[in-house]
């Protein structure tokens, strides 16, 4: 068998080799007959059958895919062999003590391109492999010349010997007398001259026949890829609803700062909408050098908080609590009334910090010195940050790497299993690369997300190196053909290793969709990133559809909480009907309901004859869910969807029952459908495809 892999280090893919399973291969394993295969010359770059190009490959195999526990996606690979004999092809997982599993059978995906794929589902969470395994198909190439010779009358008694030959191989390593008396019995039947030459070789093209070599199939020159590795995380890795809030806002009256046990209050809230993490802002003590005002103001009073992202101070830095919040006992207590309503919380991890922090005179080599001696400020033009000082990082990279990791197993300690990481795109990747390898190789539970808005090719090269999850520029793609393409993307070849989180707004981010849209614009948006992504979430405010921003212009919010505290009346909000509490219930509810809404790869889109109406869908196995969404916040839209029904896994001109799950009501829909979405109305169809079929409760196709 090939070498089992056990290092966390990933393999390096080289020049592919023959592999020779023996009697030893295990259940629903085939074992290989012949002369062993020859070896592989090293000046060679392919196997005796080339496997070649095996996706998914993140970083020419030397860092893994990803896929979390239950998780099914495609591996395929370009499989062809010299002249016209067949071949087959199969897949292999080995879990992480380096046991393989059972094999699967891979198809060729389009006639004539040589791209194989099979579908494969990802066990419990661990470092795996797969490998590719090419094989002649000696059975099917006999079959294919004996049901054109035999019928023709040409060399009838040799094709039929030829065969019976190839059965008793097959059946020599076939586990179980029943499986292995069907070959025998097709041996018989082909060597039986007193039967004409036509039944004969009919005995052994039966289904029964068909159903054993497909489990036991007589393989030849089995050659293998060389092992790529595969890491399986758990679910919240993927799938989640995230909701972001300051605790310093949930004050009272007599005390407007809040606590860590008056923001507790706020996560019953919380839960009741649905939402699995609550993701806190950073919450150690602020600076108060330069320390920013209301609006982002430099002249700051006596009673301004601060930015939480100034981290640090006199009473300590990036392993302390603000003494406003509490303790660390008081916020392991939050940490606990958290996880009791089934909440996880997620913290904000800056790497940076105030001119007050005491890295800044116990570690002066961690940062930039001007020639005057004074420590550069943080800018990202046209924005800039004098209460922040970036971190310098090669100085003392070996330091840094172990500090942080320190500072993360202190709050791991506290009950934290989730960090956002602020700007990591403005550290080397070699520094997170590392650090999270430490995390996750002790802590394999531990989460990352990157919120990097930046270039591509560092939020995929963060997200390949380690990060659990990615911020997106979902923010910015509002338009169909954005939507489109982006996601097409995201669920395409990058999802085996990116996988995005869709929030619909953030405290640094307010899309000019959002201020000039409305209520309407906020709905369309949660039911967009709460279906199109396996992971979103929205900032607290959201729900009041705050959109009023610092200027014309500027994604910034007018009075931003990230600068001053944020009393919200959400008692008033509810009586009045003025919160989108109960859609974002109803969403979150939907998604847990609905599996194929737990996946990434299995987006799909679908045609509509109008630019403002999007549609898609998610299926996995027997549950299918299709969204319709109007897009136009101002206006009613009306379009044809014309659906890509293998994709939903019905039949080309079947109709079925379509149940809104957003409003409850019930359709009768086809591949050709009518659709009519009033903002503030009905801003989207989220529908449940119905199996088995039933008879229509409303009008004719269509009817919406």
């Amino acid at each position: 068998m090939p070498a089992k892999h056990h290092s966390p280090s990933p393999p390096t893919p080289g020049a592919r080799t023959p592999v020779d399973h023996g009697s030893g291969s295990p259940p629903d394993r085939p074992a290989d007959t012949g002369p062993p295969p020859p070896a592989t010359d090293p000046a060679t770059s392919v196997g005796r059958i080339p496997v070649l190009d095996v996706r998914p490959l993140v970083r020419q195999g030397r860092r893994p895919a990803k896929a979390v526990t239950g998780e099914s996606f495609e591996i395929s690979a370009t499989v062809f062999r010299e002249g016209h004999d067949a071949v087959a092809a199969n897949v292999v997982l080995r879990d992480p003590e380096g046991r393989p599993g059972p094999y699967t059978p891979m198809r060729e995906l389009a006639p004539g391109t040589d791209r194989w794929g099979a579908t494969v589902t990802a066990g419990e969470p661990g470092l795996w492999t797969y490998t590719v395994e090419a094989w002649g198909d000696p059975v099917t190439t006999w079959r294919h010349h004996a049901q054109i010779k035999v019928p023709a009358g040409m060399d009838t008694e040799l094709m039929l010997e030829e065969g019976a030959r190839l059965y008793e191989r097959a059946a020599a390593h076939v586990p179980g007398s029943g499986p292995r008396g069907v070959l025998l019995a097709a041996v018989d039947a082909l060597r039986d001259e007193r039967r004409p030459a036509a039944t004969r070789l009919a005995g052994a093209l039966t289904p029964e026949v068909d159903a054993v070599l497909a489990r036991h199939p007589l393989r030849e020159l089995v050659t293998s890829s060389d092992p790529l590795p595969l890491l399986v995380e758990r679910e919240r890795a993927l799938y989640g609803a995230w909701y972001e809030f300051f605790p310093r806002s949930e004050g009272t009256p007599a005390q407007p700062h809040g606590t860590f046990d008056t923001a507790a209050r706020r996560l019953p809230a919380i839960a009741a909408m649905g939402f699995d993490v609550v993701y806190l802002p950073p919450i150690h003590p602020i600076g108060t050098t330069f320390r920013k005002g209301p609006n982002n103001t430099l002249d700051a009073g006596p009673d301004d908080v601060g930015v939480p992202w100034a981290i640090g101070s006199p009473e300590g830095g990036h392993d302390t609590v603000h003494p406003r919040l509490g303790t660390l006992e008081d916020f392991t207590r939050f940490v606990r009334r958290a996880g009791e309503l089934g909440l996880e919380v997620a913290l904000d991890f800056a790497l940076q910090c105030s001119p007050d922090h005491p890295w800044v005179h116990k570690h002066p080599e961690w940062f930039h010195h001007r020639p005057d001696g004074s420590i550069a400020y943080a800018e990202n033009p046209p924005k800039k940050y004098q209460d922040i000082y970036p971190v310098a990082f090669d100085a003392d990279l070996d330091g840094l790497v172990a500090e942080t990791v320190r500072v993360l197993r202190h709050w791991m300690g506290a009950g934290v299993r989730i960090f956002r990481v602020d700007n990591p795109h403005t550290k080397p990747v070699l520094f997170w690369e590392r650090v999270i390898g430490e995390v996750n190789r002790t802590d394999p539970d531990v989460i990352f997300l990157a919120e990097a808005f930046t270039r591509p090719a560092m939020m995929h090269t963060l997200a390949q190196i380690g990060f659990q999850q990615s911020y997106t520029y979902f923010t910015w793609r509002n338009t169909k053909r954005e939507l489109t393409e982006y996601l097409t993307e995201l669920s395409g070849d990058a999802a085996s290793y990116m996988r995005p989180n869709f929030f619909a707004n953030t405290p640094d981010i307010l899309h000019a969709y959002l201020q000039h849209g409305g209520r309407p614009a906020f709905e369309v948006r949660a039911v967009l990133a709460a279906t199109l992504s396996p992971t979103w979430g929205i900032y607290s405010g959201y729900e009041l559809c705050e959109n009023t921003p610092l200027r014309d212009g500027s994604e910034e919010y007018l009075d931003s909480e990230k600068y001053q505290l944020r009393h919200r009346d959400w008692d008033t909000a509810t009586r009045e009907g003025r919160t989108l509490a109960p859609l974002i219930t109803r969403l979150n509810t939907i998604r847990r309901a609905h599996p194929a809404l737990h996946r990434l790869r299995n987006l799909r889109f679908h045609r509509t004859d109008n630019d403002s109406v999007i549609a898609y869908s998610k299926r996995s196995g027997s549950d299918a869910v299709l969204v319709v969404a109007n897009l136009d916040p101002h206006h009613t839209q009306e379009a044809t969807v014309s659906l890509d029904m293998e994709q939903l896994g019905l039949h080309p001109h079947e109709s079925v029952p379509v149940r809104d799950e957003l409003t409850g009501e019930t359709y009768h829909w086809g591949g050709v459908n009518y659709v009519r979405l009033e903002p503030g109305r009905a801003p989207a169809h989220v529908l449940h495809v119905q199996r088995p079929p039933a008879a229509p409760r409303h009008g004719g196709p269509g009817a919406s």
